[in-house]
């Protein structure tokens, strides 16, 4: 692995916030394209879903969501679910970047398109009751329609019409809706 790639890692668990933003802030930058050296760093980011630290717990899963797009073997098969945990992280805020990303591992090909679908369609249906289960509605439902932007697949579009439908409540379901109909 390259040096600086190792450097912003272990900077990223720095007590230093500056320090930890640049790491967090070239990390990201870094993963936007597929990179060479996932397989590196993965077992630490997954292990960082968990830490004591709400920061890193939210920058372990955007990147792990960016590394979708650099998993050809599919490890995110097994690990997704710790993933998809942290979207109901106790910081709302944690959970809220993590689902902002997520769709993200639905560019590692059709495989991580289903499971990325059918985990969204598992929180979606589950958070009804949860303190802020109208916005992680929401939040999904723009991660599948950037998914969809970015792959067309009529499959993701087909699944999120069909959990607006879920919606009893008239003003959410146009809301929601909108997230259709405004891109």
């Amino acid at each position: 692995m390259y040096k600086i790639i190792r450097a912003h890692l272990d900077n990223i668990r720095s007590t230093d916030a500056q320090m930890q933003n640049r790491a967090y802030m070239s990390l990201m930058h870094e993963t936007e394209k597929p990179v060479d050296w996932a397989y590196e760093a993965w077992d630490e980011l997954i292990e960082g879903l968990t830490d004591k630290d709400n920061h890193i717990r939210a920058i372990c899963g955007q990147l792990l969501g960016n590394l979708g797009k650099s998993d050809p073997k599919g490890r995110m098969q097994k690990d997704f679910d710790k993933l998809l945990a942290v979207t109901k992280d106790e910081r709302f805020v944690t959970a809220r970047h993590t689902m902002q990303n997520i769709w993200k591992v639905g560019l590692g090909g059709r495989n991580a398109q289903i499971l990325v679908v059918k985990g969204l369609e598992k929180r979606y249906k589950e958070c009804v009751t949860e303190k802020n289960g109208k916005l992680i509605r929401y939040d999904i439902l723009v991660s599948m329609r950037n998914l969809y932007n970015a792959t067309t697949s009529s499959e993701i579009k087909d699944k999120a019409l069909e959990l607006i439908e879920l919606e009893t409540d008239l003003k959410n379901k146009k809301k929601y809706a909108s997230v259709w109909k405004k891109f």
